[in-house]
C-alpha cells in the first residue's frame, strides 16, 4: 500500500459536516432575523397595551402617569383636564377595550405605535429609553433618519 492509495478519503464526510454547518448558520440567521422584526418593539408595544388597560380599569391616573406626568406635577403642556378631554369616559377614546395595535414603526430613540379603534386611529409616541408616552410628534418617521 503506497503514501497516496488512501488520499481523498474521508472527505464526503468533510464535505457533509461542512454543508451542515453552513445550512445552520443560515437558518439561525434567518430565525434570529425574523424574531428580531417581530420582537422589536415588543417593550414599546406593551406599554401601549398596559396604559388602554388602565383606561379600560377607568385608572385615569395611573394612565396619565405613563405619559410622565401625574396630578402633582401635570406635564406643562398636558394638563390632567386635558388628558381627561383626551381619554376620559367622554371623549372619542372612550372605548379602550375595543384598542388594537395595528403598526409599529421604530424611529430614532422611540416608537410610533398606531392604534385603532372602531374607526378611530391614534398614533402614540413611546420613548425607548423611559417608556414614556406621549403623542406621536409625526405621523411617520421623518425621512431624516430620526
Amino acid at each position: 500500500m503506497g503514501y497516496l492509495d488512501r488520499y481523498g478519503e474521508g472527505e464526503e464526510r468533510r464535505e457533509k459536516i461542512i454543508k451542515r454547518t453552513l445550512l445552520s448558520l443560515l437558518i439561525l440567521a434567518i430565525a434570529g432575523s425574523v424574531l428580531y422584526y417581530l420582537f422589536k418593539n415588543y417593550r414599546e408595544e406593551r406599554q401601549v397595551r398596559r396604559f388602554y388597560e388602565m383606561l379600560a380599569r377607568q385608572d385615569y391616573t395611573g394612565a396619565y402617569q405613563l405619559w410622565g406626568c401625574s396630578k402633582e406635577e401635570p406635564c406643562r403642556d398636558y394638563s390632567f383636564e386635558r388628558f381627561m378631554e383626551d381619554w376620559g369616559g367622554g371623549s372619542l377614546n372612550s372605548k379602550p377595550g375595543e384598542a388594537e395595535i395595528v403598526k409599529s414603526r421604530s424611529c430614532g430613540s422611540g416608537v410610533i405605535i398606531t392604534t385603532r379603534m372602531g374607526e378611530r386611529e391614534e398614533k402614540l409616541w413611546v420613548q425607548r429609553s423611559t417608556l414614556v408616552m406621549g403623542f406621536s410628534p409625526w405621523p411617520a418617521c421623518p425621512a431624516s433618519g430620526l
